[in-house]
């Protein structure tokens, strides 16, 4: 089917995906492709090139080039509707279920995934933009297949989506013969079809933007934002959006990033997971003071990770921004010792976030919303957010963020072997649809799996000696594998272990981590994996 003349669609059509595969809707979306990919692609390029001079010793600092933005006087936006109170945030993909449970869950917003909690299927792409349609009109709903109900409330979460990252195409969509950027046919769907209809009852458009690694990057967003409103007639400042700073490259730029959206930006957000995993990506051929040790003993509070978030929360708020904390990846459990452990390490969590100033934060489960709203109250009391708490104590260099050398703890092969066996885990999953997994009482998204692969791969390529004396080889890694696949298979049985998608989860795993080039997202490769 070819609603516009300019833009083929190579995905089959479902029921309901000509109300949002629109010849209006493809009209707007090759318009923002005409007038943005190019520079998108550039902007990719710059990414490459800066990788290269890391590769060649190059290192970071903070740009000498935008000094008199950090230090100009100016301020973002103040909050927009629906957006002042931010204490709980709720993350999750656009399936019909897993949303009304997450607008239900008593969370002030709901973080829509069409990125990292979801996988790129066609079928989900598309699917999830009639869902968000449907949630703007209150008309969401859904049958389980035991016939359980499930419907909108009358209290519900702030939407605000993530589209895919600027790196990621949409295949199933070509404009004049070239396939659409993920970032803005994710992006160009929801506001063509939601902008409006947000407005109308009382909230917008609302963004997350994730993996960027320049202000530059969002410049190119705040553009798009500028001509969306235009093409639509909805005033400037309408849409607003929040950035993960989640790549190293980001941290040194958080000020600038601020100021270009400046009056489109809702804040900055401490995405964690995917930041570690940028850490290993930056540094993956620096040798051993760039080695992390088993990624579970990677706290927050290791020198690294804290003058990251300590940074976050003064930039944010010396420039009247929210700062959003990282998401508890906790899941409730019913053996009863494992859910107590899980509640006490988030309570853990989001009390050090409050109490260094963080407005609200992220949890992965409906079960978690009322302990991160309880935590964030007891600081908050009923203001909507303590932006007022500057940090002007708070002073970061870039030599604390870049000390990964004094990150406590050790390489084993325990350590090894749950990346293994994680990653693998998720792959399959991830290739058979689900990007929102629960292993081992964690919901884990695709920030896991490039955590797993890129440790095994940087472990590899340094000869790094385990706590127990063995050198991570080739073989060492072939024979986990071996070993952590058929353990999966044990435990699943081999009917389920058939019907899944585990051997092409193991090479695509295998692939990544032994490959002599280390390939900059998993989920690209994974892409072309998928119909």
């Amino acid at each position: 089917m070819t609603p516009s003349a300019a833009v083929e669609i190579k995905g089959p059509m479902r029921d309901r995906f000509d109300e949002v595969l629109t010849t209006d809707a493809m009209e707007f979306l090759a318009g923002l492709h005409r007038r943005f990919d190019s520079r998108r692609l550039d902007l990719l390029a710059a990414r490459r090139g800066r990788d290269a001079a890391l590769a060649a010793g190059g290192s970071f600092d903070f740009l000498a080039d935008t000094a008199t933005v950090r230090d100009g006087e100016w301020r973002v936006g103040d909050p927009a509707p629906g957006l002042e109170d931010r204490r709980s945030e709720i993350t999750g993909p656009t399936d019909a279920k897993m949303a009304i449970n997450a607008l239900n869950s008593g969370a002030k917003v709901w973080l829509a995934d069409l990125e990292d909690a979801n996988t790129p299927l066609w079928d989900n792409m598309v699917q999830g933009q009639v869902n968000l349609r449907d949630a703007v009109a209150g008309t969401l709903a859904f049958t389980s297949p035991e016939g359980k109900e499930y419907a909108l409330g009358d209290d519900l979460a702030t939407i605000v989506v993530r589209p895919r990252g600027w790196h990621l195409p949409e295949k199933h969509v070509l404009v004049d013969g070239e396939p659409m950027s993920g970032s803005l046919f994710d992006f160009g769907l929801y506001f063509f079809h939601c902008a409006k209809a947000q407005i109308e009852r009382g909230s917008g458009p609302y963004f997350y933007l994730p993996k960027m690694e320049s202000h530059l990057e969002a410049r190119l967003w705040n553009d798009v934002f500028g001509y969306a409103q235009n093409q639509l007639g909805i005033p400037h400042g309408t849409v607003r959006a929040t950035v993960l700073i989640e790549t190293f490259p980001a941290a040194f730029e958080m000020e600038e990033i601020l100021y270009e959206l400046r009056e489109h930006s809702a804040g900055l957000n401490a995405g964690r997971w995917d930041y570690m995993f940028s850490v290993i990506k930056c540094f993956r051929t620096r040798g051993r003071d760039f080695v992390l040790p088993d990624r579970n003993s990677v706290t927050m509070t290791v020198p690294f990770m804290r003058a990251y978030t300590e940074l976050l929360v003064r930039t944010c708020h010396q420039r009247g921004a929210h700062a959003i904390g990282g998401m508890a990846a906790f899941i409730p459990s019913k053996d009863a010792a494992v859910n107590e452990r899980a509640f006490a390490k988030v309570r853990d969590d989001k009390t050090r976030e409050a109490g260094d100033g963080f407005d609200g934060s992220w949890v992965a489960h409906p079960g978690m919303v009322d302990l991160c709203t309880e935590v964030f109250t007891e600081v908050l009391g009923n203001r909507p957010d303590q932006r007022d708490r500057l940090r002007e104590e708070v002073e970061v260099t870039a030599d604390q963020l870049l000390d990964i050398a004094s990150t406590p703890g050790s390489v084993t092969e325990d350590g090894l072997r749950g990346n293994i066996s994680v990653g693998i885990q998720y792959l399959a999953a991830w290739l058979g649809g689900s990007g929102a997994v629960g292993i081992n009482n964690l919901m884990e998204d695709a920030a896991t799996a490039e955590i797993s692969r890129s440790q095994v791969w940087q472990w590899l390529h340094t000869s790094v000696e385990l706590a127990d004396g063995q050198t991570v080889t080739a073989d060492l890694v072939g024979r986990l594998v071996d070993e952590e696949v058929d353990a999966i298979r044990q435990r699943i049985g081999d009917d389920a272990f058939a019907a899944g998608r585990w051997s092409d989860a193991r090479a695509l795993f295998t692939e990544m981590a032994l490959s002599d080039d280390y390939a900059d997202f998993l989920t690209l490769p994974a892409y072309e994996r998928m119909p």
